[in-house]
């Protein structure tokens, strides 16, 4: 049977390319110079189609495969030249021909031919047709995207082009949610996209275009069909489960409002299927649009985020997900000067998780195991997030820009886990087993404000002022009740049978940044840039710790060493230089910043201060070997500072197996890091390559000293002596074929080193704790995209994580299949299969997923949609993974949802 279907392929691979001849040649200028990026189609004058199309290399070279005996009417386009069309017949030959345009074209010319092209270029943007991609079976942004070749779509919702990621998206030029990729690919209609426009170089702000480096800058905007301009359009879903002893449902409405004054977006989600519209890990990636103005100086303080460890889940990977998401995004124009924009993100979440996981201790510099948790979890969450931003920009003139941001978060989350442990300790041999209680409650606020402008009074002298001002209020609250108190606490009630104990904590937060860039452009090739800039942070944290007795009472922990009331204040003050000139193919940007860095924490009445000067280079080359083909090479050394939640010496009570403790004559790390990446896109055949090599070295790294008692651990932060060391490398390959084919390749592996202090609890000698991790990811994949046939994308994953203990590994085969057929069905299934086991094969698990859909539109230009969908159809029941930490090892299984059966409507706007 094998045999027999390798021999259809063959015969039906030579006869596809027996109908063919290929028609070659070279597009120049009348000077006889190869024209890179030229577009060229065929149009079969007897069907009235496009049979092919191509993009000229950097030699001028296209290739067209035209059917034969056929009359073609070939179209070329190149901007600045004159459009121009040659007939062409086909016999049974291949033909070579080299053809010259005319200079003379306009801006304009070409619209016809990029209108019809599948894949045009325009400068620095290219153009994507959605309709030369789409086959019937797409429903969103998303399914466009992944079938353009050069883009790729990952499961976050991130977009890549090239390989460099899409930092900004657009609709008709204006913001979409600030730009974010998720929220536009999984929602935004695919039958309203006329183009997807890939704009490259990048800059929002025209001003500082020509100073600053864009390369890595990408942005992408959709060009909506004429019907959905100035009209609403967008879809309203309903769905109930089918055959579920409980009641299973779904309910999405979306809409879209786009004309050239303003835009209003509105969307929602409720189900409790696992489909999450926006999730926590969404919440605090979304960054509204801020960036961060002081990474180019050197200096760097991480405020913290005082997070409970409140775990993250994504989608239908947990027990049970009841999700609720509503946003909506405007944008306004109250003139040509003036522009407004904002929105509203608001989402809730009830999750029941089910987990048992198995944690080793590891014994200093060995690969035994001191002490082992085997542990039974089962949890409840609720999180209340919103997200709320208004911005407005301000411009006159083309000299003259203004900006102004505000970006609110706000949060409730509670979390409460009842679990059963077992503790080994094989160094003491007791062995403990016990039922533990917790509850995790925080309510934090965030407000972060951005102030801009830029002023450019000749083109020689470019001004530019930015500052951003961080609030951040929060409130964590953690409780542990547990049979056995592993932790001495003065003051503390040894005679309860149970322990109950409970610590709050208060932490405010202000951070302002503020910056001056003066840039003065000595010639069209080079620029000096004069920096001036302020970090200013305060933090406060108080904190207190109590027990709550049998009889109810409470029994105040109020010894100095239980509590806090510290202050931190951080300054960062600096003058920086930077060059930038642009020498044949090659730009440098070398620089340098004077900080001089002001700290002080106090507590306990007393005052710790710090004054420290650092003169910190950095450096930028790219070669810009083609006009799509880089090689970039960054160099930096960075000052990095930590936060008051590591200078407070009062205890932290982290978890109920984990105490902390600060130290505040902590200094600072410094971190010297070189990355290089090579990026190559040829149109020509759709091939794109890319590599990057990373390496960090840090030295006085902020790191651990660990006393573990058995599996619980007081720890308490240190500056390592030692040099940690971060190597990481990867690549990526892809290319499409003959229009209809599609295939990806990427690898990447990562190396580390660092160090820790582990206490010996019999003698408290310091043990340093040298540890190394290598983890390895290998993924291939290949697609069709035929107009009326079904499609299939297949994949496989590998990947190896080696601990110093052991080593896991896991094996991913994927299939997609999609099918538009009779004009008005979609079929679409998706199955993936793990094989999760260690080295030695004492953890060996497999488990698969599949998923599948039945849609009915009778015609394209139908309003309703019918659809039957099925998701986990083989009811797995759960799911593994492992993490590695500085001391430990970590392997877990955790419960899924179960299989469902949804039946939906849609009715499209």
């Amino acid at each position: 049977m094998k045999k027999l279907l390798f021999t259809l392929v063959i015969l039906a691979s030579t006869f596809s390319f027996a109908q063919t001849v290929r028609f070659e040649g070279i597009i120049q200028d009348d000077t006889k110079a190869p024209l890179e990026m030229a577009n060229v189609m065929a149009m079969n004058q007897a069907t009235k189609a496009m049979d092919a199309y191509a993009i000229t290399n950097e030699k001028g070279k296209f290739l067209l495969n035209l059917k034969t005996n056929a009359t073609y009417t070939i179209k070329l386009s190149y901007l600045g030249m004159q459009n121009k069309e040659i007939t062409v017949t086909t016999q049974s030959e291949n033909i070579t021909q080299n053809i010259t345009m005319e200079s003379g074209g306009i801006e304009l010319q070409g619209v016809e031919i990029v209108r019809e092209m599948p894949v045009s270029i325009k400068g620095d943007t290219i153009v994507y047709n959605s309709d030369s991609f789409t086959t019937g079976t797409e429903r969103k942004l998303e399914d466009v995207l992944k079938k353009l070749p050069g883009v790729e779509v990952d499961d976050e919702g991130q977009v890549k082009v090239e390989g460099k990621a899409v930092t900004k998206l657009m609709v008709e030029g204006k913001d979409f949610f600030d730009g974010d990729t998720k929220l536009g690919v999984k929602n935004i209609p695919a039958d309203a996209i006329d183009k997807v426009q890939v704009l490259r170089n990048y800059n929002e702000n025209s001003i500082m275009k020509g100073v600053e480096n864009n390369q890595d800058n990408l942005a992408m905007n959709i060009k909506l069909k004429e019907g959905k301009k100035n009209f609403w359009f967008g879809d309203m879903t309903a769905g109930i489960g089918v055959g579920h002893d409980d009641e299973r449902y779904v309910v999405a409405p979306k809409a879209f409002y786009y004309s050239p004054k303003y835009s209003i977006n509105v969307m929602a989600n409720s189900n409790n299927v696992g489909q999450q519209a926006f999730t926590i890990q969404d919440y605090f990636r979304f960054a509204g649009g801020f960036r961060n103005i002081m990474g180019k100086g050197g200096g760097s303080i991480n405020v913290g985020s005082n997070s409970l460890g409140i775990s993250f889940f994504q989608d239908n990977r947990v027990k049970e997900i009841e999700s609720h998401f509503g946003a909506t995004n405007f944008s306004y124009n109250p003139s040509k000067s003036w522009s407004l924009s904002g929105f509203a993100i608001a989402t809730s979440t009830l999750v029941d998780t089910e987990t048992a996981s198995t944690v080793n201790i590891l014994q200093p510099n060995s690969t035994d195991i001191s002490s082992t948790e085997v542990r039974d979890d089962t949890g409840s969450q609720k999180n209340n997030l919103g997200l709320f931003k208004l911005s407005t920009t301000y411009k006159p003139t083309s000299k003259f820009q203004l900006d102004y941001d505000i970006l609110t978060r706000i949060s409730a989350q509670r979390e409460n886990n009842e679990l059963q442990r077992q503790v080994f300790n094989y160094i003491s041999g007791i062995d403990t087993d016990e039922s533990v209680l917790t509850s995790k409650k925080q309510d934090p606020v965030n407000i972060n404000q951005n102030l801009s402008f830029y002023y450019t009074p000749t083109e020689k002298h470019v001004f530019a002022f930015e500052s951003q001002h961080l609030y951040q209020n929060e409130d964590p609250l953690y409780n542990a009740n547990l049979e056995f108190q592993p932790f001495d606490f003065f003051g503390y009630n040894q005679t309860q049978n149970r322990n109950d104990i409970t610590q709050s904590r208060f932490i405010k937060t202000n951070k302002l940044d503020s910056r001056l860039d003066y840039y003065y452009v000595l010639t069209p090739k080079t620029n000096l840039n004069f920096t001036l800039a302020n970090s200013y942070v305060y933090q406060s944290l108080n904190s207190s710790i109590f027990q709550r007795l049998d009889d109810g009472s409470i029994n105040n922990l109020n010894a100095a060493e239980n509590n806090n009331d510290a202050s931190y204040r951080f300054n960062d003050t600096y003058l920086g230089f930077h060059i930038k000139w642009l020498t044949g193919k090659f730009t440098f940007t070398p620089g340098v910043t004077l900080h001089r860095f002001d700290l002080k924490n106090t507590q306990l009445g007393t005052d710790v201060n710090q004054d420290i000067f650092r003169l910190l280079p950095d450096f930028n080359m790219i070669y810009q070997i083609k006009k799509s083909e880089s090689l970039t090479y960054n160099f930096g050394l960075t000052n990095n500072f930590t936060n008051i939640n590591n200078y407070a010496l009062g205890t932290i009570f982290n978890s109920y197996s984990s105490l902390f403790s600060g130290n505040r004559d902590l200094t600072n790390s410094i971190m010297q890091s070189h990355s290089l990446n090579y990026q190559k896109f040829n149109m020509f055949n759709f091939e794109n390559f890319g590599a990057n090599l990373s390496y960090t070295r840090t030295v006085d790294a902020i790191k651990s000293r660990a006393l573990f008692e058995g599996v619980n651990q007081i720890g308490a932060p240190i500056n390592s002596p030692f040099g940690d060391e971060n190597f990481s490398a990867s690549g990526r390959y892809g290319r499409s074929f003959s229009k209809y084919y599609k295939a990806n390749l990427s690898a990447s592996v990562n190396w580390s080193k660092f160090y820790n202090i582990q206490v010996n609890p019999i003698n408290n000698a310091e043990n340093v704790v040298d540890t190394e991790s290598f983890t390895q990811n290998y993924r291939l994949s290949a697609s069709t995209n035929f107009k009326n046939l079904p499609n299939l994308e297949l994949g496989y994953s590998y990947s190896v994580n080696q601990y110093p203990n052991d080593n896991f590994y896991t094996d991913s085969p994927t299939a997609k299949l999609d099918y538009f057929f009779l004009k008005s069905f979609s079929f679409l299934a998706e199955y993936e299969f793990f094989h999760y086991y260690n080295k030695a094969k004492t953890v060996d698990q497999e488990y698969d997923f599949l998923s599948a859909s039945l849609t009915y539109q009778k015609t394209k230009a139908s309003h309703w949609e019918y659809k039957v969908a099925a998701t986990n159809l083989l009811n797995t029941t759960a799911l593994n993974d492992d993490n590695f930490s500085q001391f430990s090892t970590r392997n877990s299984q955790y419960r899924v949802q179960p299989r469902y059966i949804i039946f939906s409507m849609k009715y499209n706007l």
